[in-house]
């Protein structure tokens, strides 16, 4: 079903500012409102089942194993049903340390919060009101893996699966294993785990996961392998290994830097699944810092409909660096993709700026994406962080 026309709104942050956008899934056009300042920057969000509310994870602390912070609020803020603008519902909720990601329940009675160092998994009450709740006590210790980076409840509601995505060998060290970790779920509390850790974990660093909108698959982005993996659901457990795994880059071998998956989401439809693809390593020229080069792209997947298998279809440059958030709104016609940074690029023998920017594209009927706008984003020395769109 297309989404109403004037009642799709897009949410972006600039550090602790998060930004609304009306959309025109017709026109393929983003029309800059105005935006709500929060205590900190904005680390993740995720709509009310009703969406009347956001609830937005943030964060003074420095992303992978920089500075820890001191202040990291959960917030809710109201979806004004007219405008989409939002403004604080209640008083924050104080997080013990930075939040990589969070998520609802279905009917969004509690929220789940993820973080990464060190990896922990919290619940929270989401009040009748729609306000951030007291966390909930859990029955026993909550086993996080190595470096938690997003937890889903299952569409059926009684299980969550927790996404820790292990690291790569460095400096000396041996790699230490990533995991999906599953949990029966019922009223916030969290019971029992069960690890998914192919190979012992080693050459599996999962970062995201997405259901299928009908099927029992589940397909998982792998960070740190550029890939793409497909596991079914059954009975709220996982077999031990994927039933397929795909590469998510038009040139697997040519990395002149470091290669990494982003999110991934199936299309409404369930014919589809894109990956994105990031890469932001710089060098030194001239004293400017330039883009080395290296994939910054999605990959479309078409779905086989009797086995899950996703087979690679298209990878679309995404016109900007470091693509680490995109959403594709309820009709299933329109992409976003938000680009963390601005980067000098080689042109020739000349240099040019490429900003960080929001780019829009159009999703045909066979899946493949074609490039519509990019629209520019100041940002100084602070990131577009997250990006989501809400149907209001």
């Amino acid at each position: 079903m297309a989404a109403t026309q004037g009642r799709l709104t897009l949410y972006a942050n600039v550090g602790p500012e998060l930004f609304h956008y009306d959309v025109d899934v017709d026109a393929g056009t983003l029309t800059r409102r105005d935006s709500v300042v929060l205590p900190a920057n904005v680390q993740y969000a995720w709509p009310h089942a009703s969406c009347r509310f956001l609830y937005v994870a943030t964060s003074d602390g420095a992303p992978g194993g920089g500075a820890a912070g001191s202040k990291h609020p959960l917030n809710a803020l109201r979806i004004e049903p007219d405008s989409g603008a939002l403004t604080p519902h209640g008083e924050p909720v104080a997080l013990p340390s930075r939040p990589i990601h969070l998520s609802a329940d279905i009917p969004s009675e509690y929220a789940l919060v993820a973080f990464n160092n060190p990896s922990a998994l919290l619940v929270y009450r989401i009040n009748a009101d729609g306000t951030a709740g007291d966390e909930v006590a859990q029955p026993g210790p909550v086993d996080a893996g190595i470096f938690a980076h997003q937890v889903r409840v299952t569409p059926d509601n009684r299980h969550a699966i927790l996404v820790a995505r292990g690291f790569d060998p460095e400096d000396g060290e041996p790699e230490r294993p990533g995991s999906l970790k599953l949990f029966d779920y019922a009223g916030g509390r969290l019971i029992t785990t069960w690890s998914i850790e192919p190979n012992g974990g080693c050459g599996f660093g999962p970062r995201h996961l997405d259901f299928h909108p009908l099927r029992p698959w589940v397909y998982v982005s792998l960070e740190r392998q550029n890939a793409l993996d497909l596991f079914t659901l059954s009975h709220g457990r996982l077999p031990p290994v994927p039933l397929f795994r795909k590469t998510t880059l038009a040139r697997p071998d040519e990395r002149p830097g470091r290669q990494a998956v982003s999110t991934v989401h199936v299309h409404p439809n369930g014919r589809f699944v894109y990956v994105g693809n990031r890469a932001s390593d710089v060098t030194v020229v001239n004293g400017e810092r330039v883009f080395v080069g290296g994939e910054n792209s999605l990959a479309a997947f078409a779905i086989d409909p009797a086995s899950g298998e996703p087979n690679l279809i298209q990878v679309e440059d995404t016109r900007g660096i470091h693509p680490r958030t995109f959403h594709i709104d309820p009709s299933g016609r329109l992409l976003v993709v938000a680009h963390i940074m601005g980067l000098k690029v080689r042109d020739g023998d000349a240099l040019r700026d490429v900003p960080a920017r929001l780019s829009v594209f159009r999703i045909g009927d066979d899946g493949r994406l074609a490039f519509l706008r990019a629209y520019d984003v100041p940002v100084g020395e602070r990131t577009i962080w997250w990006m989501g769109m809400v149907e209001r």
